[in-house]
């Protein structure tokens, strides 16, 4: 159980800081092309990601909240949402469908599931754009004072995080679902 934990912690934990560092390199490089000022561009870079990456952290556990609203009762949803993280649950239990969720005989897959469709996977990323946008013209204008350079560096910066971001998430959802396919192979043998 300890083990479990703790693997799921360090696999937390690297999403995390993948996401930092992919995060600092970009925002270094776009702040440095708009400025031509490589202290500036390393201040935007180390600074703005810090506050992006709790930013990420918030956005994600909203998202998470979201996808499963209406899918199970609270305690229902902690107790799925523990055993599954603790990989206890078999890969068709954690695929398993809720008819009950949405009526009518439609079935909602279980609520730590990743966003599935076009439109939420759309609407995840424009929501996390937009809240990008904003910490990053903030930061930018605290460490430039300057309207112009701030909204340039907080209208490209979070256009191209934007895009490094949605390839991040889907790397990160092809290795959790490659885990899972290996742990259910190795349960059928």
């Amino acid at each position: 159980m300890v083990r479990a934990i703790l693997t799921t912690a360090r696999r937390l934990a690297l999403k995390i800081a993948s996401y930092g560092v992919m995060h600092l390199v970009v925002a270094i490089l776009v702040a440095f092309a708009i400025t031509r000022d490589w202290r500036l561009a390393l201040a935007v870079g180390v600074i703005e990601p810090f506050f992006q990456t709790i930013a990420y952290s918030i956005h994600d556990r909203v998202w998470h909240r979201v996808e499963r609203r209406g899918m199970l009762t609270g305690v229902e949803e902690a107790s799925e949402a523990f055993t599954a993280r603790l990989g206890m649950m078999t890969p068709e239990e954690q695929t398993r469908a809720h008819g009950h969720a949405l009526g009518f005989g439609s079935h909602a897959g279980h609520s730590h599931a990743l966003p599935r469709s076009f439109k939420q996977i759309a609407a995840k990323t424009v929501t996390y754009g937009v809240m990008h946008f904003a910490v990053a013209v903030a930061v930018a204008f605290a460490l430039t004072r300057n309207w112009q350079l701030a909204l340039a560096i907080g209208t490209i910066e979070p256009l191209v995080q934007t895009l490094f971001f949605t390839v991040h998430d889907r790397v990160w959802t092809r290795i959790e679902a490659r885990k899972a396919r290996r742990a259910a192979d190795l349960a059928e043998v």
